[in-house]
This record gives C-alpha cells, structure tokens and sequence, in this order.
C-alpha cells in the first residue's frame, strides 16, 4: 500500500492525539521530517509524494516512541533555542523557550557592563549549571568580544555542552568547567547567569510524564521549596563577582517575591528586580551589585 505525506501525518496526528500528546499535528510534522531526512518546511510542500517504505518504517518507530511520551527533542536529536540549533540527548533538559528571556535579559545587561569597562578588560560571563550549553553558546553568539565559563557538575552535561560548543565553532572562546556550582571559577565575572533546579519537591510530582520519565530530575530538582541550589549560588556569589557585577537566575512563576527576600539577605545594598516573562509570570530575577 502507498502512503503519500498527507495520509502519513494524518495518522500519526490520530495516533498521538488519542495518547495525550500536546501538540500531535505539530509532533507528526516533525518527526516525519525526520524520518524522510527534510526539514520541516520542505516536507510541507511535498504534501503528495508517497514515502518509501524504509521511510514509512523509520516514521512507525519515531511515532511510536513518541506515542509513549518521550519528547520530540531527544527522538531527533535537537531543539532549537534562541534561533540557534542544539544537539540533546536524555543527559540534559532540554532548552524551553522561556529561558530565552535569561538570555535576552544577559545580553542587554552585558552591553552595560561592557561599557563600564571602557575596554580595559575583557567582559566576562559565567553560565552556571549549563547542561546542554545552550546558554553559554547563545551568549557567546551574541558577545562576539566576551569571554563564557560554562559550569557543570555533571560530566555527561559538559560532554553535550562540548558538542554543541563545537557545533557552533567557538571552542576558543567558552570555557567548559566541572564543579560544583560557583567553585571551578578560575577569575571572578561581570555576569553570574544561571537555569539551576528550581522545581519544588512537590511540584515535581505533578510534572507531565514527558518530563519525569525522560528529562534528568537532578536538573529539575530544587528541594522542598525550589530554592536549594539558588540559596547556595548566592551565599557564593560575592566572592566571584566584578566590581559592579550582576547575577541573572531563572525562577519559577510564584517564587519573584521569595527571591527578592533571599536575595536581600546576600547582597543588601544590591538592586534587585524580577522579570515577567510574556505570559505574566515571574521568569528572571537580577541582582546588580553596586
């Protein structure tokens, strides 16, 4: 039996559909794409070719894992973030797109910094508990004069990090370090930016089966309240910042008001602010010494 690209995606969209799947037509899309070897836009103007029946065996597969909710981004092997492209696997979470935010917020920030310096020394950033590097990379894209250390305690995460470090030919210019949090600084930092676990134990829980199957729960897992890791990332921060520095975090949608708080404790005379994300939701707080 011939199967052209319509019939394909349409079955796939019933499949995952009836599985719980999020976005099925959007999903079947992708993974076809993948299993035929095209980009997502060119499979959409080849609506009638029929597939071969290696392909259509590939596409049974990729529908199927989908089907049991692993996440699209590990079955291809990629996720976009930040109009830049990054390989994934199951050793690191991957990048949403409300991290974005971080990163915008970073760059902007970075450009102020940079001008304080009046190029006496070079802008230096620190991307702490990077994971996949999609972080570091996306600032080192944007901040073509600044130097990123990338830290991690994970050795798989860096080993991803690498990759992708590679894949977007800056290896002189991000520094992939191992240890725990702030320690493997060699130099203090104009920026401090940092995605840390930040999921409450309870809110764990309750997280998609996409997620808690699939994505590692030590980069999800903040403690009972979301704020472990944070909590120790600013008892250490001082000692790692320029003068006139700034730490950038990602926070969860209800802990802005906590985090002004914590962070008053650590740095009393620092500005403090929390960043909406475009849903309203407390997405970044900043504390820019002074």
């Amino acid at each position: 039996m011939n199967v052209s690209v319509r019939q394909a995606v349409l079955w796939g969209v019933r499949v995952l559909g009836q599985h719980g799947c999020d976005s099925p037509r959007l999903d079947a899309e992708l993974l076809l794409a993948h299993a035929m070897g095209l980009t997502r836009a060119r499979l959409l103007a080849q609506f009638d070719r029929e597939l071969s029946p290696a392909e259509l065996a590939r596409y049974r597969q990729l529908i199927e894992r989908r089907r049991a909710h692993e996440p699209v981004a590990y079955i291809v092997g990629h996720q976009e973030f930040y109009g830049l492209d990054f390989y994934v696997d199951r050793r690191v979470l991957i990048p949403r797109p409300e991290t974005e935010l971080l990163v915008e917020r970073a760059i902007k920030l970075a450009g102020e910094v940079g001008d304080r310096g009046y190029g006496l020394y070079p802008l230096t950033l620190a991307d702490v508990g990077t994971g996949s590097g999609a972080i570091a990379v996306s600032l080192a894209v944007h901040l073509p004069q600044a130097t990123i250390y990338a830290l991690d305690s994970s050795a798989e995460a860096l080993e991803v990090a690498a990759r992708n470090v590679r894949r977007h030919g800056i290896e002189g210019r991000v520094h992939l370090l191992r240890g725990d949090l702030l320690s493997p600084l060699p130099e203090p930092v104009d920026l401090i930016v940092a995605n840390l676990p930040y999921v409450s134990e309870a809110e764990l829980a309750e997280l998609p089966p996409q997620i808690r199957r699939y994505e590692p729960l030590s980069a999800l897992d903040g403690g009972p309240d979301g704020l472990r890791h944070i909590r120790r990332l600013l008892a250490q921060a001082g000692g790692y910042l320029r003068p006139q520095g700034a730490i950038l975090l990602e926070i969860g949608a209800t802990q802005g008001a906590e985090m002004i708080e914590l962070a008053r404790r650590y740095f009393p005379m620092a500005s403090i602010e929390v960043v909406k994300d475009y849903a309203g939701l407390d997405r970044v707080v900043i504390v820019r010494t002074r």
